[in-house]
């Protein structure tokens, strides 16, 4: 417990709710020690030595004295391997059955007693202890596992184990989901247990609402993303490893892996970045593609109040000429804080409200939290109690139904991992629909409820049915979130199938990107935060999950004019482009903060309107793909070790480069670039990578950069379709892709490929190797920056 829960608790004690808290987390203590009993005595295992082995299509068998390691290989690349018998699935992560097995991939003798299974990308070698080495095509080891270790209570009980791995010692890792110290991660241990931190957090604090056990690891021997496929609590134990100077010995980088329990299985994919994330996407599922207008500027705060003031804030928006796409209420416009009601005296006319704002191309999103209000009359409450024979709320081990302490006050939870509960919570957004909302964001669904002391969550002996098997929080805990997300989107699905469902969710696991996306939750304000919202989007795109953002300025306290600009330009060059604040954290218009602020949140929510095409395009190349729209400056040349480092700038797509502001009174920043031309699309300023070079970061806004040869869809003056393109440098040439808005439907997409070279001082730019069919109009810039006479 850190000092802000203390202060929670301090304040709640003197309440009823303080009581009620108090009582639930009495209630957790006393069913977790009646049912979790103390493990007792262990007994530690390791694989011993090989007894033989067994071929399998895409790979085998191969036996030990006390245990078993499955190997197969996937079709598309992906390998699987799991000890004890564990096969991939029934598994949250994958969308459905298992991906085919490659025939290809055959189980043979290897030497010394070992095995090894071949496959295009990897070979997989098994030593006779149980070792696992994933090598390259070429024979270069990118992983090594050591023999894992189990240890078994005597009296019986789930058996916890220990992974550890060896990588390069040039590696560096990313990812393990949302991470605000990142997106390189330190030495360290990191936690796996989604976890509301309090309030808000910093970069300092972990874990965080979205942990997964996913870790994206880049080296000059290759990149590869290792996926550990178990939900149980758990921490991950990272030691970058050392190169030995002159002729001393290398110290390869470490990875430990500890899991409470559950199965002791991996997949890893292999290949370049695009490629690793591609192969990830093919197995866990591919990214929602959200509605066109989610791409626009989205404005958020806990306590609007009222039907008054949100005319009032869209009214601002209006006559200041600043667009906005979205708005959000919060828990405020609850009856009693009960979700899928309205509070009738605020929100009179709420489907009129959304109707009139829809008129004014603003669409509505309304939070949704899992915590139902524990009353008679209630009718979420009773429908749910009277589902089935069981119900559909969370129970204990006595089968009585577990409740907590949240805003509505005392509370029961949906179990999610069971498909009849999803059911029918997905149809209760039909209420949602009705009242007008286009959307939804999931709340406090790690999931929530407030004690007093320690881990704010249910108990952990509290029982699931996890599709039917059975088990309780432990393992459920971590992908309460993404069972969630599923019965939401499957709901609306349902409810409106010829539209494309916009969620996204605080809380989530591996393979949320089918359901939508995420945000950062609270981070706190501050610079500190600033820079933590960088580091969670590009973590958790390297996790397989695209749309992503923060909150903007940060969650609670008052931002100054400066920080809140600088938060306001980061996030228009985000995925999720949102602002969001506390109840008591004040108003968070653009307009609030002065006019120069006024100014430069215009000229970057301008520009991010501008490029709403090349939104547009990024999202479904991140379904067709699985490329994260923000991505690090590493991805196309991961050999660079320089870029590696490099956290506090971001390339948007292919063709951008954006440098955001993360310090006070900076007017100017040092960017590393990756190798090429790059222009400054604000000065026109030509700059050559690889390398650093300085470039000027004004307060009205911050550098980003277009790649020479880039194509870039645009919203032209008149509001249609327009290219601009980059001057290429002679020889390589550039290009880009453009896929139009065919609406929020499921029409499919059509992707447009555009190269551009340079010919005598002309810039030529084809479609699919024709220059008659580019059917839109093209700006062409940095032609005379770049030193170059002629014209298209």
């Amino acid at each position: 417990m850190d000092g802000r829960d203390l202060v929670r608790s301090v304040k709640l004690v003197g309440s009823k709710q303080g009581l009620r808290t108090v009582r639930s987390a009495w209630r957790r203590e006393r069913a977790d020690a009646r049912a979790l009993p103390a493990r007792g005595p262990e007994r530690a295992r390791v694989p011993g030595t090989v007894t033989g082995a067994e071929p399998e299509p895409g790979g085998g068998v191969v036996r030990f004295a006390r245990s078993e390691l499955r190997i197969r290989v996937a079709v598309g690349g992906a390998v699987f391997w799991g000890w004890d018998g564990a096969e991939p699935v029934p598994s949250y992560a994958l969308p459905g059955a298992a991906p085919d097995t490659d025939p290809r991939a055959v189980l043979e003798p290897d030497k010394d007693g070992g095995w090894q299974v071949v496959s295009e990308r990897l070979t997989v070698v098994v030593s006779r202890h149980g070792a696992v080495e994933l090598r390259t095509p070429g024979g270069v080891v990118l992983r090594r596992e050591l023999p894992p270790r189990w240890w078994e209570p005597v009296a019986g009980g789930p058996a916890r184990w220990v992974q550890r791995s060896e990588v390069p010692a040039d590696a560096r890792f990313f990812g393990l989901g949302g991470r605000a110290a990142g997106p390189r991660l330190r030495d360290g241990a990191y936690r796996l247990w989604n976890t509301d931190p309090g309030g808000r957090f910093e970069p300092g604090d972990d874990p965080l609402y979205l942990t997964m056990p996913v870790q994206m690891v880049v080296s000059d021997a290759g990149t590869h993303l290792a996926f550990h496929d178990n939900s149980w609590a758990g921490r991950v134990a990272l030691c970058e490893g050392e190169e030995g100077a002159g002729s001393g010995h290398d110290r390869p980088g470490t990875c430990e892996v500890w899991m409470d329990g559950g199965p002791l299985r991996c997949w890893v994919v292999v290949g370049t970045p695009a490629r690793v994330l591609q192969g990830w996407s093919a197995l866990t599922g591919t990214p929602a593609v959200p509605p066109s207008w989610a791409l626009g500027p989205q404005h958020a705060r806990w306590g609007f109040g009222s039907e008054r003031e949100v005319r009032r804030v869209v009214a601002g928006y209006r006559e200041r000429g600043l667009p906005l796409s979205v708005l959000h209420l919060d828990i405020d416009h609850f009856s009693a804080h009960r979700v899928f009601t309205v509070d009738r005296e605020r929100f009179p006319d709420l489907p009129g409200l959304a109707e009139e704002l829809r008129e004014d191309g603003v669409r509505l999103v309304s939070i949704v939290d899992p915590a139902v209000a524990a009353a008679p009359g209630n009718t979420v409450f009773d429908t749910g109690a009277a589902l089935g024979a069981s119900g559909a709320f969370v129970r204990d081990d006595r089968g009585r139904t577990v409740r907590g302490e949240v805003w509505p006050g005392e509370c029961v939870y949906p179990d999610f991992t069971d498909p009849r509960v999803r059911e029918w919570w997905g149809g209760l957004y039909e209420e949602r629909l009705a009242q007008g909302f286009s959307g939804v964001w999931h709340d406090m669904n790690e999931p929530v409820s407030f004690m007093a002391f320690g881990d704010p969550t249910l108990p952990r002996s509290s029982r699931h049915s996890l599709e039917g098997r059975g088990g309780d929080h432990r393992e459920a805990h971590n992908v309460y979130g993404l069972t969630m997300a599923r019965a939401g989107y499957e709901g609306l699905l349902r409810l409106r199938p010829r539209e494309r469902p916009f969620l996204f969710s605080r809380s989530g696991w591996a393979g949320m990107q089918r359901y939508g996306g995420t945000w950062s939750g609270d981070v706190a304000t501050g610079w500190p935060g600033l820079r933590a919202s960088l580091a969670l989007v590009l973590g958790l795109g390297l996790c397989g999950v695209p749309y992503s953002g923060p909150d903007v300025g940060g969650f609670d306290g008052s931002p100054s004019p400066e920080l809140y600009l600088r938060w306001f330009q980061l996030g228009a060059y985000l995925p999720l482009f949102r602002t969001h604040a506390a109840i008591d954290a004040g108003r968070r218009e653009p307009w609030e903060f002065g006019p120069r602020v006024l100014e430069g949140a215009r000229e970057v929510l301008m520009e991010r309107e501008r490029l709403r095409p090349y939104w547009v395009t990024l999202a479904q190349l991140a379904r067709l793909t699985g490329a994260p729209y923000v991505r690090p400056l590493w991805w196309a040349t991961p050999g660079d070790r320089a870029l590696r480092e490099c956290g506090d700038a971001f390339l948007l797509g292919d063709a951008l480069l954006v440098a955001p502001v993360l310090e006070p009174g900076v007017d100017e920043r040092s960017v590393l670039l990756p190798a090429g031309r790059w222009y400054d699309t604000a000065s026109g300023a030509v700059y050559e990578g690889p390398g650093q070079v300085v470039v000027e970061a004004p307060l009205s806004r911050v550098p980003v950069l277009a790649r020479a040869g880039s194509v870039i869809p645009v919203r032209g003056a008149g509001g249609g379709l327009e290219l601009e393109v980059w001057a290429p440098v002679e020889g390589p040439g550039g290009g880009g892709y453009v896929v139009r808005d065919v609406g929020d439907g499921w029409e499919p997409a059509v992707v447009e490929r555009y190269a551009t070279r340079l010919v005598g001082g002309r810039v030529v730019v084809e479609r699919d190797g024709e220059e008659g069919l580019v059917n839109c109009p093209v700006r062409v810039r940095g032609l005379r920056a770049g030193g170059e006479r002629g014209q298209r």
